[in-house]
């Protein structure tokens, strides 16, 4: 589970197979308690939204809009040889 605001508006793409996937950028920001102090967390990391039964979910997914999203994170390698961490949402739920 991770929070953090929506920032940047989901992009979608069909695959080979036929099946959807939905892009989009989270940031999160907290203060986070690590060997007894607070400190600043801060990170962006690109949330993929696949198959569709998860299309639904996207109603959520504006810019700004804070949002708690659950699911797994995967290693991802990029067309241009570059890798990075992704999260692969199966739930996600506006903040009120």
């Amino acid at each position: 589970m991770l929070s953090g605001q929506v920032h940047r508006a989901p992009k979608t793409l069909t695959g080979i197979n036929g099946v959807p996937h939905s892009y989009f950028l989270l940031e999160h920001r907290s203060m986070q308690r690590e060997a007894g102090h607070k400190r600043p967390v801060y990170c962006k990391i690109q949330v993929v939204l696949s198959g569709e039964d998860t299309q639904p979910l996207l109603r959520y997914l504006e810019p700004g809009c804070n949002i708690t999203v659950g699911g797994f994170l995967a290693w991802q390698q990029g067309r241009n040889g570059q890798s990075r961490l992704v999260l692969h949402a199966d739930m996600i739920e506006p903040i009120c």
